[in-house]
């Protein structure tokens, strides 16, 4: 940075001895989170990006950077926040646990049953709540994609060829639940478009969400959803069966900032004279500019 040292970015994650399967630790036993917390290229990982955080909370306060640097700080910031808090505060649980178990050794020594029963207790609660912090921690520790922080264009679809009416009621019970799941979020949610079917169901409906993270948790959404049941129509009980119906789902990643680079190389740039009122001016002069983009025309 400018004036500001060589703060560089640490990727989380980013070799390979940290690049290890949350699921496939998880499985083996409960005690997995806390045996990789201990582990020592862990702690040091840990410690370099709670200082890198404590180093960018500092130069943020700094009033000679620019817009660019403020935007690219406060967007590291905002990645390391979440994993600084959740280090200390396992740091904590850590301490109390360590103090619970000199204590329950020391209840043992005097032979205090009851005493060290309710200690054990406590220790075993506070066990459990290492486990959810350590599990927490590894999952703020997992790589983020480019458009994970975008907003999004989420379209639904009812199914045109198989289901009718189930279809369209399955479409708009979709598109209510997205929308309930935006609020929960605290996400904007605005309706772009919506086309609704005569008989209460949905054809098709688009909205546009912003908010913290929106594509990261949308993203696996896109695709064909299928349900079934039995309309809730009129039927004699041997017309009830089950029916089949589809809805496709479509979630588009909106980048905040487009960044266009043009290779002046790409460029050709025509100058003539143009026509038209001006008099001498214009009959002299190469006024008229032309810029072609070479490879698209």
């Amino acid at each position: 940075l400018h004036n500001h040292g060589s703060w560089r970015p640490k990727r989380l994650l980013d070799t390979p001895r940290f690049t290890l399967s949350f699921n496939s630790w998880h499985r083996k036993n409960h005690q997995g989170s806390q045996a990789l917390w201990k582990h020592e290229a862990v702690q040091k990982y840990l410690e370099a990006l709670s200082k890198e955080y404590q180093q960018l909370s500092h130069l943020l306060s700094a009033d000679s950077l620019n817009d660019f640097e403020q935007r690219t700080l406060r967007r590291r910031c905002a990645d390391l926040s979440p994993i600084a808090a959740a280090f200390q505060e396992i740091k904590e649980a850590e301490r109390e646990v360590q103090e619970l178990e000199a204590m329950c050794t020391e209840l043992d020594s005097r032979d205090e049953k009851q005493l060290l029963e309710l200690a054990l207790e406590e220790k075993e609660s506070l066990d459990e709540k290492m486990n959810v912090l350590c599990r927490k921690l590894f999952q703020l520790l997992v790589p983020k994609e480019k458009y994970d922080r975008s907003p999004v264009i989420l379209e639904v679809t009812a199914g045109r060829t198989t289901g009718g009416d189930i279809c369209q009621q399955f479409t708009k019970e979709m598109f209510e639940m997205y929308q309930n799941y935006a609020d929960y979020k605290r996400w904007t949610f605005d309706i772009v478009n919506y086309t609704p079917a005569e008989i209460g169901g949905l054809h098709h409906a688009a909205a546009h969400i912003s908010g913290e993270n929106v594509y990261r948790h949308l993203k696996y959404e896109g695709g064909t959803h299928r349900v079934q049941r039995i309309p809730e129509t009129g039927m004699s009980s041997r017309m009830q069966r089950i029916h089949t119906g589809t809805m496709s789902v479509i979630v588009l990643p909106q980048p905040e900032e487009v960044d266009v680079k043009v290779d002046p190389k790409d460029l050709r740039i025509d100058t003539f004279r143009a026509r038209g009122a001006g008099g001498q001016h214009v009959n002299k002069t190469d006024s008229a500019v032309r810029i072609v983009h070479l490879p698209t025309g």
